[in-house]
């Protein structure tokens, strides 16, 4: 795991110290593993079932900054400590966490990266 900083509500600093792969990013988010789309719907018209619980990805580029996105993907509770989202960087201080995902976080970093690069294009 890649230490990071947190000021304010944002992560300034990519956690791979490189920009990530805004098609890797896409194809992350729209991967049922990854569980974006399960809870997040989007620009997304090829994918017939998204999600409702969550708000739509669609402008999420225009509403959050790369850090601000960034840090709601490693560990969005800081923000909300209510929230249903995963903190798909952080392993610290969960209880419910499956057998196979204990010590290891969802998403490594350079996914994140990855995923941050792609929603910070979604500007509509």
């Amino acid at each position: 795991m890649q230490p990071y900083v947190v000021t304010d509500d944002a992560i300034a600093a990519a956690l791979t110290g490189a920009p990530g792969d805004a098609a890797q990013g896409r194809a992350l988010v729209l991967n049922r593993t990854s569980t974006c789309i399960l809870c997040h719907s989007g620009p997304f018209p090829e994918e017939k079932f998204q999600g409702d619980l969550a708000p739509s990805l669609a402008g999420a580029g225009s509403r959050w900054s790369e850090g601000q996105l960034r840090l709601r993907l490693v560990d969005g509770s800081r923000l909300n400590p209510a929230t249903i989202m995963p903190s798909y960087y952080r392993i610290d201080g969960l209880t419910r966490v499956g057998a196979a995902w204990r010590g290891k976080p969802i998403l490594s970093a350079e996914q994140i990266e990855d995923v941050v690069a792609y929603l910070v294009t979604l500007r509509q």
